[in-house]
């Protein structure tokens, strides 16, 4: 984008596209995430999945933990978000505003407020129990291998050398865990399926494991009342055995489980399915069966060995991981050439690959990363969050929430919903120049059903045209404001800001098909609600009133506290990123004459500009607010330059001058996703050894032990990325 217009290139031909068959190139590490032990905690484990299912391996010895996810396992039921009391609400709030009471209208807002997001939960577990010995001490080594999506566990016990192999194949929609012993008929394990969602088990007759259980049709317990106990999502899980000849399989009825006794190897297969049929279908109007389905699924895969499995689910995977590689080298200011890796922490244990040095724990490269700054953990955190994107976000699956796919709780922190003030959009950041473009469909799904419920409350709740969504969603694609507080809840912006992937979306693939049929429709809509939702402010400006900077406050002229207010400059970046958008896309399409074009075309001069504050930054919001909270983690106002477009360094040096201004103000603390959207404005404002602080403050380590919420960001020993607690955005981002 040059002087606000689009300059394409030309589509590139599949024999452009760099394919290169390894990751692994000369002198850089293999793409592993290693482990000296079994897990003590959830974000010590090895997250597996393939967009739809998810697991998260422990690694244990005397037993093992795999904890199960299915992506549609949400809490509720289809619901109406508009409500007919808010116009008079709004314009409640507006008058306010106009006449400078900002504490007020703040207050006023919340009866602006629309319904809580429902609840993504979790499938329950795998446990596995073994037999004999558990001592494996000084022998453990347990990996996440990127390069082939598998989680591996190795230790040793009398002498013999157990192994276990996880992965979820996409093509085959199944979750596989091999059990290996290096001694003949030195297997032996019970194995069975639990939740702690309402759920009962049984043993079928093939010897399949079977769980059927159902989500609750309310978000809280505590929300049910007579009459009023809607049904919530069926589910059920199949587990299935394949063991080696001359073993024995052994059903545990009073217990529902099944034990292997005296195998070389056994093979685990999980398949998963719920009722789930849509987001405007009520799962108890819904026709699919989960069990059926279940069965069906497990009936079609379960005489393909697993060398099969494993060979179809590598080349399904690899033909997306394989399409990126990344070498750093550390600078001629740290030391000439590719760092040495020296081993933290010496050991005899070997990989899989009988590779000695990557055995040193990641964690302790974590912990060392201060000192040695070592590149290639910088790689594999890279490469990592692109793995994570590929295991929880493929075409027809649900779009990756809060978590990913990976949840423990059965309440996550902050329902795991999507979040869409900045959250969402940055788990996406990855998909177009990280060479991902496919796993964001399912971002593109989402909008359109957020488009048909976001249409009904433009017109009920705000009485424009167009479609609207608000800081929140879940899989019901919740439209309207959320509760609890005004300063997030009060937020329309949230589908302008998505919509922004459409466009970013076609200027990568230049695909023609996707713009007509997919993105245009769902600008024009958004565009609309735009156009209607300004109205005539001072000087000759159109404003959005009412108006908030995502999660943070002010102080109001007269002292008090607010959040309400009108044109905060991050409204009116996404506003304006929308509407160059839109037009672009419209002289692509040849529909520049277009109607709502040519009112965007005249409201867009009229958008509030941004300014600069007397202290040298970027003002937040159309009015110089005392701010109490200058550290605070987001950064909204600086969205003109990162995400957005409409600052650079080229045409508004000043601006730019005062976002660094800015991101001096705010400081480098904040949650994981807070540090990484700082690094990418640092980059966009080609300050290398800023953006580089960042991911150096990224890289420390939290205790996974302080389950409280914090905003300290850092990564667990499995890389995961803290807020904390976990959240999946700073990973992508």
């Amino acid at each position: 984008m040059e002087s606000g217009e689009w300059v394409f290139v030309t589509r590139p031909t599949e024999k452009d596209l760099w394919n290169p068959t390894s990751t692994e190139l000369e002198d850089s590490r293999p793409l592993k995430v290693t482990f000296s032990g079994p897990a003590k905690y959830w974000t010590d484990g090895i997250p597996i999945g393939n967009g739809r299912l998810g697991a998260m391996v422990w690694g244990g010895v005397s037993s093992e933990l795999i904890q199960l996810n299915e992506d549609t396992l949400w809490t509720g039921t289809p619901t109406d978000f508009t409500d007919p009391a808010i116009p008079q609400a709004l314009s409640e709030v507006r008058n306010l505003v106009d006449s400078g009471k900002f504490s007020e209208a703040t207050k006023a807002a919340a009866r602006m407020f629309g319904k809580y997001t429902n609840v993504y939960k979790l499938l329950g577990d795998i446990k596995l129990e073994f037999n004999g010995s558990t001592n494996a001490e000084g022998t453990y080594y347990r990996e996440l291998d990127l390069d082939t999506a598998t989680g591996r566990v190795k230790y040793t016990v009398d002498d013999v050398e157990f192994t276990r192999e996880h992965f979820v194949s996409n093509p085959d929609q199944v979750i596989v865990t091999k059990i290996s012993g290096s001694k003949a008929q030195s297997v032996s394990f019970a194995v069975s399926l639990d939740s702690i969602l309402e759920h009962q088990c049984y043993l079928t007759d093939e010897n399949q494991l079977v769980m059927e259980g159902i989500c609750p049709g309310k978000r809280m317990t505590t929300e049910v009342k007579a009459n009023d106990d809607p049904k919530g999502m069926k589910f059920t899980a199949v587990l299935d055995l394949q063991i080696s000849n001359g073993a024995r399989l052994v059903r545990l009825l009073d217990d529902n489980k099944l034990k292997v006794v005296g195998a070389d190897w056994a093979v685990l297969l999980l398949v998963a399915s719920s009722s789930f049929e849509g987001p405007f279908v009520d799962p108890s109007d819904s026709k699919k069966n989960p069990t059926s389905d279940s069965l069906q699924a497990m009936n079609s895969i379960k005489k393909l060995s697993y060398s099969q499995l494993y060979s179809r689910h590598l080349d399904d995977f690899q033909n997306l991981f394989h399409r990126v590689s990344l070498q750093l080298e550390k600078s001629s200011a740290i030391g000439d050439g590719v760092s040495e890796i020296k081993n933290l922490m010496p050991s005899v244990i070997e990989d899989f690959e009988g590779n000695k040095d990557v055995v040193v724990p990641t964690v302790e490269r974590i912990k060392s990363f201060e000192s040695d700054e070592d590149p290639s953990l910088v790689e594999l955190l890279f490469q990592f969050g692109r793995y994570l994107l590929i295991s929880c976000s493929r075409p027809g699956t649900q779009v990756a929430n809060l978590q990913g796919i990976w949840n423990k709780d059965f309440y996550p922190a902050w329902d795991s919903a999507p979040t869409l003030n900045i959250n969402l959009e940055m788990n996406y950041w990855p998909s177009l120049p990280c060479n991902l473009r496919e796993c964001q469909e399912p971002l593109f799904d989402f909008i359109k059903s957020l488009s048909i419920n976001g249409s009904k409350v433009a017109q009920v709740n705000y009485i424009t045209s167009g479609w609207v969504a608000h800081h929140r969603s879940d899989i019901w694609a919740k439209a309207s404001a959320d509760m609890g507080n005004p300063k997030w809840a009060i937020w329309p912006m949230a589908g302008a800001w998505v919509c922004t992937h459409l466009w970013e979306h076609y200027t990568y693939t230049l695909d023609k098909d996707f713009l007509i049929n997919t993105a245009y429709p769902l600008l024009e809509g958004c565009a609309s609600f735009l156009v209607d939702w300004l109205i005539e402010g001072n000087d000759g400006y159109l404003e959005t009133n009412p108006s908030t900077s995502p999660e943070h406050m002010f102080i109001a002229p007269d002292g008090n506290s607010a959040s309400v207010s009108y044109s905060s400059t991050m409204d009116m970046a996404i506003i304006n990123e929308v509407f160059s958008a839109i037009v672009s896309a419209s002289e692509v399409l040849g529909r520049s004459e277009d109607a709502l074009v040519q009112k965007v075309l005249k409201a867009q001069p009229r958008l509030y500009p941004p300014k600069i504050a007397p202290d040298g930054s970027i003002m937040e919001w159309a009015l110089n607010f005392k701010d109490p909270e200058v550290k605070h983690r987001h950064i909204s106002h600086l969205f003109g330059l990162f995400p957005g477009h409409s600052i650079t360094l080229k045409k508004n040096p000043e601006l730019c001058k005062a976002a660094e201004n800015t991101l001096y103000k705010r400081g480098e603390d904040g949650p994981g996703w807070s540090t990484v959207w700082k690094t990418a404005v640092w980059a966009r404002l080609q300050n290398s050894e800023h953006a580089y602080t960042m991911v150096k403050h990224l890289i420390r380590l939290v205790d996974p032990a302080d389950q409280k919420i914090g905003f300290e960001g850092g990564l667990y020993s499995n890389l995961f990325a803290a807020h904390p607690p976990f959240q999946i955005d700073a990973n992508l981002g």
